[in-house]
């Protein structure tokens, strides 16, 4: 399953999701069975369009046995956040400026 969850992009951004996942929520897509290949594509063009028109933010998020807790997570966008592995779960920080 692979969600990706956007927050005030611009709206080509929701045109392009919603063609290629299901639009559950606003803002919110999901894709049950995306492959690795096609996942890797649908984040580079949101991530070439960020890069060009930047504002809001993009999560993504799949299941991936080799990271920490079986989930790879991707994000783009303000306030900048890392995650690590504590205790055998998943932590957020988040970059203040």
């Amino acid at each position: 399953m692979v969600v990706i969850v956007t927050r005030d992009v611009a709206d080509r951004f929701r045109g392009f999701l919603a063609g290629c996942m299901l639009e559950i929520a606003p803002g919110v897509y999901t894709a049950p069975r995306m492959s690795a290949g096609v996942r890797e594509r649908v984040w580079a063009v949101v991530a070439e369009w960020y890069a060009g028109l930047g504002g809001g933010s993009i999560v993504m998020t799949w299941r991936d046995p080799k990271e920490p807790c079986g989930q790879g997570i991707r994000t783009l966008g303000l306030p900048p956040r890392t995650f690590a592995e504590l205790d055998g779960g998943l932590v957020t920080t988040f970059e203040r400026s």
